[in-house]
């Protein structure tokens, strides 16, 4: 019988520069894999522009903390070798690595060079708003750190369609590389006209000595680090086609059983189904479009109707595809797509991913260790600890939705039998104290339920016809269950 399985992007965006997150993690592996834990997604680990730099501002795919490049042999979380002791101590507690890939673009070029370009609109980039001109660029990458170890590849401004900067006029813009089958992609997202540009040198998948070099390194990493996934980054500035492609490639080299999960920064329920009908579902996507619905109701308090949550989701629509997320590195305060669910609703929302039959839920790091930088916000572990348990030991069998008020909302887990107490009756107030009335099965007649939230002290006596009435206090969650061991009504 399985296990419910539980993500952790072990990372937010101001962990320190210090070199060592990836000790952090190997030694944090232990109690992650006791809290509930069995996959963590990692930040970049490819040697980015800087040693500051958080892994996508990418510079050498190849170089994993090894080489003296960009002024650093380590990267921001540490060397090779410490990534892959955190890898096998991870391995060892028996949680999965998922490695996030960042695939788009490339930055700190070791060289310029001249080419021709056209300038185009920032708002449409269908526009072109000058003439063919030369600029000189930074596009040529040749390592010289690495040399040709790994991979003897070099990249030109052949292998890009696009870059923001021209070092002649010392002038930024988007400027689209002219040339021979040089064109934006148009298997691409269509916000601004058309989005495969996004920052650096924008990488140019109809080039298919790129396409034959990624799909080498993406091999070449599975098999140094030993991991039993990736995370993609900025899938939908991707050529479409390319990912499908890639998806493909690296189940055939690892099995079928090689997880992949791409971040789709889309909410629109539709254009999700669109590309996961264009990947042939090979990969998971991020479920965005419930996540800003965790948003708005953290937001509008009392006036959110609860019972519409989940409304226009993906979890709804491809609950088999659907990664579940509170909040993560970019909706962080202060961060690119800064879209942060409130405090006085984050157990109720993680709950809502965590307990519930549907997705494959991701804890973010910050919620749970805390946030640094300038604005420190602290963690949320406390809160988060009582849902994991819940998740790992009580969250399983049919689920009874009591989705009955627009401001408490309840749901039951009947149980299995294959694991002892199994079952759980979850409340969830984002109005005044209240209750629900809630079937859990006629053969839990007498039990004396808890809250694992410890939130109510009070008990609940599961009555003879099965039901039991769950109370919850204003804007807060209850976890209704069987305690590990009996307790008195």
């Amino acid at each position: 019988m399985q296990r419910n399985h539980t993500i952790m992007q072990f990372f937010e965006w101001h962990v320190a520069a210090d070199g060592s997150h990836w000790n952090r993690l190997k030694n944090a592996a232990p109690e992650l894999s006791k809290a509930g834990i069995d996959a963590v997604w990692i930040p970049p680990v490819t040697k980015a522009s800087s040693a500051e730099d958080n892994g996508y501002g990418v510079y050498d795919l190849y170089d994993l903390g090894e080489f003296d490049q960009k002024g650093t042999v380590r990267t921001k979380y540490g060397t090779k070798q410490e990534l892959t002791d955190a890898i096998a101590a991870c391995q060892k507690n028996g949680i999965a690595v998922y490695v996030d890939l960042v695939m788009n673009h490339k930055a700190g070029a070791d060289e310029t060079e001249r080419f021709r370009v056209v300038q185009v609109d920032e708002m449409d980039r269908t526009k072109d708003i000058s003439k063919p001109f030369e600029i000189e660029g930074w596009t040529k990458f040749t390592f010289p750190g690495r040399g040709n170890q790994y991979s003897a590849f070099q990249w030109n401004f052949t292998h890009f369609n696009g870059t923001d900067y021209d070092e002649i006029n010392k002038r930024s813009g988007i400027y689209r590389i002219v040339g021979e089958n040089k064109s934006w992609s148009d298997k691409v997202d269509n916000e601004f006209g058309n989005y495969d540009y996004l920052m650096f040198a924008n990488i140019d998948y109809s080039h298919p000595d790129v396409r034959k070099e990624m799909i080498a390194w993406g091999k070449w990493l599975v098999d140094t680090l030993q991991c039993s996934g990736f995370r993609l980054d900025a899938i939908k500035h991707i050529n479409h086609d390319f990912i499908k492609e890639f998806a493909a490639a690296m189940k055939k080299k690892r099995g079928d059983d090689f997880y992949i999960v791409g971040e789709f920064w889309n909410p629109e329920l539709q254009d999700c189904r669109n590309f996961l009908d264009t990947v042939d579902y090979k990969i998971d996507l991020f479920d965005v479009s419930l996540h800003y619905k965790l948003q708005a109701a953290s937001k509008a308090g009392r006036s959110f109707d609860l019972r519409t949550i989940f409304d226009d989701t993906l979890v709804q629509s491809h609950p088999m595809n659907a990664v579940t997320f509170v909040d993560n590195h970019d909706s962080q305060p202060q961060e690119s797509l800064e879209s942060w669910v409130e405090d006085w609703f984050k157990q109720s929302a993680y709950a809502l991913i965590l307990l519930r039959k549907d997705g494959y839920p991701s804890v973010f790091y910050g919620d749970y260790y805390g946030i640094g930088g300038e604005n420190p916000i602290p963690g949320k572990r406390e809160a988060i600890d009582p849902l994991l348990y819940a998740r790992a030991n009580r969250a399983y069998g049919e689920q009874d939705d009591y989705f009955d008020h627009p401001n408490t909302i309840g749901w039951v887990r009947r149980g299995i039998p294959e694991i002892e107490c199994s079952g759980c009756a979850v409340v969830i107030a984002n109005g005044e104290t209240g209750d629900k009335r809630m079937f859990v099965g006629e053969h839990r007649a007498g039990e004396v339920w808890v809250d694992l939230t410890r939130t109510r002290k009070d008990r609940v006596t599961i009555g003879e016809d099965g039901f039991g009435l769950f109370p919850v206090n204003g804007g807060s969650v209850s976890v209704w269950a069987h305690p590990d061991s009996p307790v008195e009504a």
